[in-house]
């Protein structure tokens, strides 16, 4: 994704702010442990769920059923909730952008995994020789000049050798996506209901289907385990001691705080509105939602905007119902910068409201996220557009309040937003 700058230039000094709205502002300091705060709670809340995950995919392969396949997936799904909200701090601090990569890179070439329907998914692409390496199936591949012994599927095969192996981004190996993949398999229904179909005989070492079912369970064991340990190092990075804490809390005061509104402009406008949602919209490719083997991209675009909610509000509930909160940009806003504070109050709730829209249409069963932004459905592709542009329209009031509070950041752009006639095109 390309960047834009943002030209918002620092106050001169001596210039009056507007009036406190009701309060005195908390003080940066505090509202950047706050967020530091939320952060540790958030990325702990995703090492808690992902444990659950790890002991259910743990009773999936001790006994292969499909009511223990449902489980491992609605396991899988829970997971996703607490991880999602974290995405606002992805951006701007780059100890997480880096650990991301490995829990939630997409979108994947799932043939460098395990077998795929070669109708569909094709048998060669000009941009990834691993394409069709099927891993499980093979105990030998190439990557570049180099035979890789694959006999043993472990962590260290994954993280190090497979993880966009050849320098290819789409070889993703690891994290959420790998995981989702091996639970539901392809969803070959196109626009049409349903999602993957992956039978729970694939991991079964009496009946297997799929052939390589011993195989099959390494990998899944192996990337379920690895999950949990890079979730784990991003949640110790926001302990007391962690890097991620201290890189923030060093941070001059409105370093502070344009840190905060990067990590909330970047994800409304370049990667949730564009990459995930716009770029969707413009290829009607079902391969571009987020969650697509699964069918779940509703709920990881909704979490998504309500962790940037919480951020913004210093204001986080746990999955066991803590509450953690402390001083706030918002607050901090409605006293410096009241009217532009309102409008991101305003912005924040429309864009909640219009994700919801899209959870709510899928989780009423109506159709799934994949169907709404298939070309020539008119209903389902303005639904999404309206997500798209109530985010746009977030990021657009984010940079007011930073240009009102003298700020200076550098938000995450998209083609698909910025130049949408050059998507597609290469």
């Amino acid at each position: 994704m390309k960047k834009y700058f943002a030209a918002l230039t620092v106050l001169m000094a001596g210039t009056a702010f507007a009036p406190l709205a009701h309060a005195q502002a908390p003080q940066p300091k505090a509202i950047v442990e706050t967020y530091a705060n939320v952060a540790q709670a958030m990325y702990g809340d995703a090492v808690t769920t992902a444990r659950d995950l790890q002991k259910a995919v743990d009773a999936f392969l001790a006994s292969p059923t499909d009511d223990t396949l449902k489980a491992a997936r609605m396991a899988w799904i829970k997971a996703r909730v607490p991880y999602q909200q974290t995405e606002g701090y992805r951006f701007g601090n780059p100890l997480m952008d880096d650990l991301e990569g490995k829990v939630n890179a997409w979108p994947l070439d799932e043939g460098l995994i395990d077998y795929v329907d070669a109708k569909s998914y094709g048998d060669t692409s000009d941009d990834n020789p691993l394409y069709r390496a099927n891993v499980i199936a093979n105990t030998r591949i190439r990557v570049g000049k180099k035979q890789v012994d694959a006999s043993k599927i472990t962590k260290k095969l994954l993280a190090e050798t497979l993880q966009e192996a050849g320098g290819v981004e789409a070889n993703v190996a690891t994290g959420y996506h790998a995981v989702e993949f091996l639970l539901w398999g392809q969803d070959l229904n196109g626009t049409g209901p349903g999602a993957g179909t992956r039978p729970a005989s694939d991991y079964s070492l009496d009946t297997c289907t799929g052939g390589n079912c011993d195989r099959r369970r390494d990998y899944l064991k192996a990337a379920t385990d690895l999950m949990v340990d890079d979730l784990a190092a991003m949640a110790k990075a926001w302990d007391a001691k962690g890097k991620a804490r201290a890189d923030v809390l060093k941070k001059s005061p409105n370093g502070g705080l344009a840190t905060i509104l990067t990590g909330l402009g970047s994800l409304s406008y370049g990667e949730l509105a564009g990459e995930r949602m716009k770029l969707g919209l413009i290829l009607h490719d079902t391969e571009e939602e987020h969650d697509c083997f699964s069918d779940n991209t509703h709920n990881s675009h909704y979490y998504d905007q309500a962790g940037m909610v919480a951020i913004y509000n210093g204001r986080y509930t746990r999955t066991d119902g803590a509450v953690v909160q402390g001083a706030s940009l918002a607050e901090y806003a409605k006293a410096k910068a009241p009217d532009e504070a309102a409008k991101v109050e305003a912005a924040m709730n429309n864009a909640t409201t219009k994700l919801k829209a899209i959870k709510d249409r899928a989780d009423s069963g109506k159709e799934a996220y994949d169907q709404m932004i298939a070309e020539g459905n008119t209903e389902g592709n303005k639904v999404v557009q309206e997500g798209v542009d109530a985010l746009v329209a977030q990021a657009r009031a984010i940079e007011g309040l930073v240009k009102k509070l003298g700020l200076k950041i550098e938000l995450e752009g998209s083609d698909s937003l910025d130049n949408p006639s050059a998507v597609g095109k290469s």
